[in-house]
């Protein structure tokens, strides 16, 4: 389930040196509609820090126990710069959070 669905946390992973728990949100819609896609992505940003901080996280997934939360933000898309800025204010938001939050485009790093 990608971004249009707040309810779902989208991909959940641990790399294979097991340095951290990444959670992924998978964002394929375009920018037609900046105002409502930014909404869209934050309410699915609230969904992820809730399971980390309301500790859902643990409870399906005990092996995450220790390990720093990465939450990753995948765009089909390229943002335009008002997404980014936004991003960039959602980052202080994950620190508060304990988490790390990183976003790209396709393969290329946006920050």
């Amino acid at each position: 389930m990608p971004i249009d669905n707040p309810e779902v946390v989208d991909i959940i992973g641990i790399p294979p040196d097991g340095a951290f728990v990444a959670l992924t949100i998978s964002d394929h819609l375009e920018w037609q509609d900046p105002n409502s896609h930014l909404l869209a992505l934050q309410e699915k940003l609230n969904r992820y820090f809730a399971f980390v901080e309301g500790g859902e996280l643990l409870e399906r997934y005990p092996n995450a126990r220790g390990k720093p939360v990465r939450i990753d933000v995948v765009f089909k898309f390229e943002p335009p710069p008002a997404a980014l800025e936004f991003l960039s204010k959602a980052r202080e938001f994950a620190k508060q959070a304990q988490c790390e939050l990183t976003w790209r485009f396709g393969l290329r790093a946006l920050h």
